[in-house]
């Protein structure tokens, strides 16, 4: 059984695969105050709570965009269950060739994430993040991760607009009727996720272009059921897409 781990800024997704099969997923806030024996307890009791065994996980590979928190995770491998995870940064075999002007800057988790969507899907491909920020790549047919925009996250712009304002409440993102409020929720809304899903279709044909057209639009994270039905470009809706990636790059890795 592989464990993949993927440290975001929001959550830590986890995933245990029997071999190609996605057994079970939970998530854990992140949080770099906690100590590794805190995440240990956490994912000791929730993989039995999905079947899943810790004796039966042989392997793990994890990736991560939070830098403190990583020796904590890694120490939690290592500690509890006599691993040392694959843990992918520059000099990780992934299958894909990063054409960034510095390849070390591009985020761990945006490299799985193509090496996932070529596999996948094929190439070239736009991927979209919806998550704390909303990020883009793009990957060509023949594996070259040419780069990407990255935007703040819809519930980073909803909650600034809550703490900055004296009058506007939250809501529910949810999409309204008519782009046209007629109150003041639905007016956030509409601003929101009618808005958000302009800025992802807008970005969507600007990278398609810039691709040579028809590429493959891949949509995932947290918060990408908020405007998929709105944006209707998508080919895929995978939710597990960083979580398959850390699969493929591990077996590219122990071959």
């Amino acid at each position: 059984m592989l464990l993949a781990i993927d440290i975001g800024n929001t959550n830590v997704t986890i995933g245990a695969f029997d071999g190609d099969t996605l057994k079970a997923t939970f998530r854990l806030t992140t949080d770099t105050k906690r100590m590794p024996d805190e995440y240990a307890l956490a994912v000791s009791q929730l993989l039995p709570m999905r079947g899943v065994s810790s004796k039966s996980v042989t392997a793990i590979a994890l990736c991560s965009v939070v830098p403190p928190l990583t020796p904590s995770f890694v120490q939690l491998c290592e500690d509890y269950f006599d691993i040392t995870p694959l843990e992918i940064g520059a000099g990780t075999k992934t299958g894909i060739h990063v054409k960034y002007d510095s390849p070390r800057d591009v985020g761990a988790d945006r490299i799985v994430d193509a090496a996932a969507a070529l596999s996948l899907y094929g190439g070239p491909a736009v991927i979209v993040d919806i998550g704390t920020a909303t990020v883009f790549d793009a990957v060509t047919d023949n594996g070259d991760y040419l780069g990407g925009a990255i935007a703040p996250g819809i519930q980073i712009a909803a909650d600034s607009l809550f703490h900055t304002t004296a009058q506007l409440r939250r809501v529910e993102l949810t999409a309204p009727a008519t782009a046209i409020g007629k109150n003041t929720v639905h007016a956030l809304q509409s601003g929101l996720v009618l808005g958000y899903a302009e800025l992802v279709k807008g970005m969507i044909r600007r990278f398609d272009e810039e691709l040579g057209g028809n590429a493959k639009i891949i949509a995932t994270g947290g918060l990408a059921g908020v405007v998929v039905d709105e944006v209707g470009m998508f080919d895929a809706v995978d939710p597990n897409l960083t979580l398959t990636g850390l699969r493929l790059i591990h077996e590219i890795n122990s071959g």
